[in-house]
């Protein structure tokens, strides 16, 4: 029997992860009706972070009454599993809760993801795993820190919040920017979030003497960490004050999962993305599930609804890469999620899959 994998991350603005997997599952059925399909919804850290992790581990979907990054009144959610918290910084401080023509990184902040973390540790959560992925802030978690205070220190400062000393955090990004500098959170991120030259300039120094004063009160320096950059200076908030883990937010779900075990009799994997290029080979979501295939002699097919560099990445060692979109689609009509589940049913059926 053939056993095959379908791990597809979410197609931005299009499908989820799950919607994706089923639609290359009844394609992998269509053809080999009694294959045994294991459908892995994933994400690297942002849009469905939360979603694959109850996919992994169980657990309830707690409703948080929170500010957006505008400070506005929304309803956020975050999961927890016994006294494990995973929250998705975007269900809070997430970009596409903010109208393209609002948005500012100026006055953008992460303080909503500061009361989802409030409202995990009074419910008792000793293990707290962040996804940073999808942020509409360039605050430097400073935002986030100013509810926590306020929470915990009664508006006092860091030094009073004793309520974290025994909660572990983790945060999952595929990011290694620093928080500063050309490479870092502002010169690379903040122009997608609405930020002029200026604005950039601005943020950056920002960014600086916040993380030079917090070095001279803690005694450590986090702002050139690997993922200090992430979700506009969330990745060093969490690094700097909380000592924060950083990890591979594949690597993190993957593990969560047991894939490695997953992998030991299948026959094939399928991933995939929205747009595949020489970029997914930069700790992209398919590559890492490719590194782990190949540990095991696994091939994996990799599908996209925009391929690019195909050569380079059948040289990194994905077995077959295929659009799923025919020549000459509209991408009007190519984002439409009826459209899409159909294109990858097709393209899965008609791959070369076989008994």
């Amino acid at each position: 029997m053939h056993k095959i994998i379908v791990a597809i991350d979410s197609f931005k603005g299009c499908l989820t992860s799950v919607e994706a997997n089923q639609a290359a599952s009844e394609g992998i059925l269509s053809r080999i009706p009694d294959a045994k399909v294991v459908q892995v919804p994933v994400s690297d850290g942002g849009e469905g972070f939360m979603e694959a992790f109850q996919a992994a581990m169980g657990g309830d979907i707690v409703q948080v009454h929170v500010k957006d990054p505008l400070m506005r009144p929304i309803v956020a959610q975050y999961l927890m599993q016994g006294d494990t918290a995973v929250i998705e910084i975007a269900k809070a401080s997430g970009l596409t809760l903010v109208k393209p023509e609002e948005r500012n990184p100026m006055v953008a902040t992460s303080y909503g993801t500061g009361q989802l973390v409030v409202d995990a540790v009074r419910r008792g959560c000793k293990h707290i795993i962040v996804g940073l992925g999808g942020s509409a802030t360039s605050d430097c978690g400073i935002g986030m820190l100013r509810v926590i205070i306020d929470a915990f220190a009664k508006g006092k400062t860091w030094d009073d919040v004793r309520q974290l000393d025994d909660v572990r955090f983790t945060i999952a990004t595929d990011v290694t920017t620093p928080l500063c500098g050309l490479n870092g959170a502002a010169h690379v991120f903040a122009p997608q979030k609405g930020a002029s030259p200026d604005n950039v300039l601005a943020l950056d120094a920002r960014a600086k003497r916040f993380a030079e004063a917090s070095a001279k009160h803690l005694g450590r320096d986090c702002q050139d960490m690997p993922g200090a950059g992430a979700a506009g200076g969330l990745g060093y908030a969490f690094m700097q004050y909380m000592q924060a883990d950083c990890r591979s937010g594949i690597d993190l779900l993957l593990d969560a999962i047991h894939f490695d075990e997953l992998l030991k009799d299948a026959n094939l994997v399928i991933t995939g993305e929205g747009s595949a290029d020489r970029q997914t080979l930069m700790g992209k979501l398919p590559y890492g599930i490719l590194q782990r295939a190949q540990k095991h002699h696994v091939p994996v097919m990799l599908i996209a609804g925009r391929i690019a560099d195909e050569q380079q990445l059948l040289d990194a060692g994905f077995a077959r890469v295929a659009c799923i979109n025919p020549l000459g689609l509209p991408l009007d009509m190519a984002m439409q999620p009826t459209t899409a589940k159909q294109n990858i049913l097709l393209t899965v059926q008609n791959e070369g899959l076989s008994r």
